[in-house]
C-alpha cells in the first residue's frame, strides 16, 4: 500500500534529551488522524521534522510516496501545514498572502486565480479578501492560514495545535470543516492537539506521550478495547498507566 505519510523509526534528541524515540506511523489517504498528547509530548518536534524545520539522521519520512531524504522538494510540495503560531504577513491583505503562497508553489496565473477563488469561497472569506491580516480576528486569521495551506492541493495537511487561542464555537466550526474537507477532497489530515474534547469517535487516534506512541488505532476501536465510553477516560488511562 502507498501511504500518504509514512514515518519509520524516527528519533530526535536535544542536548542529550530524547524528544522522540523510534516513532513509526503509516497514514492512509483520505483519513483524519488526531494526534493527541500533553504539552511536551513531542508533537511540535514531530511536525518540525515532517516539515524539515528540524532534521535528524535517525529514521525516514515519506510524503505522498516521496522520500524526504532523496526527493525533498516533491515531498514538501505534497504537504500543507498550519503551525500553532501564525505565519501570515499582517501588513498584506488576505488575497496578497494567498497570491504570495501560490507563487512560491509555482502555480501559474490561472491556477492561482482559480484556487484562490475556490478557497476564499470554501472558507467564506470573499468579503475579507481585501482586508489586511492585522484587521482580522483570530478565527478569520486561522481560516486564512488553512485556506493558504490547501491552495496548492496538497496530499497531506498538517495542523499543529491550529485551534489554540480560539473560542469554542470557532474551534468547533473549523474542526468540523477540516473533517468535511478530508472526506470531500481525499486529503490526509494529521491534526495535533492537547485538547481531549477535539477528538471525535470516528477519528483515527494517535496518542503521543514522552516521545513515544502509546496508541495508534481507530478511536472507536480503542474505546471498545479499553472498555471505556469517552476519550477523556481513555486518555487518562493511557497517560497515567491505569488499567481498564
Amino acid at each position: 500500500m502507498s501511504y500518504a505519510l509514512q514515518v519509520t523509526s524516527l528519533s530526535y534528541a536535544y542536548q542529550k534529551h530524547n524528544v522522540l524515540e523510534g516513532i513509526s506511523l503509516q497514514l492512509q489517504k483520505g483519513r483524519f488522524y488526531a494526534l493527541l498528547g500533553p504539552n511536551g509530548a513531542g508533537k511540535s518536534t514531530l511536525f518540525s521534522l515532517l516539515s524539515q524545520l528540524l532534521s535528524t539522521n535517525t529514521g525516514d519520512i515519506s510524503i505522498n510516496a516521496y522520500p524526504i531524504r532523496t526527493a525533498p522538494r516533491k515531498a514538501l510540495a505534497s504537504m500543507g501545514i498550519v503551525f500553532q503560531q501564525t505565519t501570515l504577513d499582517t501588513d498584506l491583505t488576505v488575497r496578497q498572502n494567498l497570491q504570495y503562497h501560490a507563487s512560491l508553489h509555482g502555480l501559474n496565473a490561472k491556477q492561482a486565480k482559480d484556487n484562490i477563488a475556490r478557497e476564499l469561497n470554501r472558507f467564506n472569506l470573499e468579503h475579507k479578501q481585501n482586508a489586511k491580516i492585522r484587521a482580522l480576528n483570530g478565527g478569520h486569521r486561522r481560516r486564512v492560514e488553512i485556506a493558504r495551506a490547501l491552495l496548492h492541493d496538497p496530499a497531506v495537511l498538517l495542523l499543529d495545535e491550529a485551534s489554540v487561542g480560539l473560542d469554542m464555537p470557532t474551534r468547533d466550526s473549523i474542526n468540523e470543516h477540516i473533517r468535511y474537507l478530508c472526506k470531500e477532497r481525499g486529503i490526509t489530515v494529521l491534526s495535533s492537539t492537547h485538547l481531549v474534547d477535539e477528538v471525535q469517535r470516528d477519528d483515527h487516534l494517535i496518542l503521543l506521550h514522552a516521545g513515544k506512541i502509546l496508541l495508534d488505532a481507530p478511536c472507536e476501536s480503542a474505546l471498545s478495547a479499553r472498555g471505556v465510553s469517552d476519550v477523556k477516560t481513555l486518555y487518562r488511562q493511557l497517560i497515567q498507566g491505569e488499567t481498564p
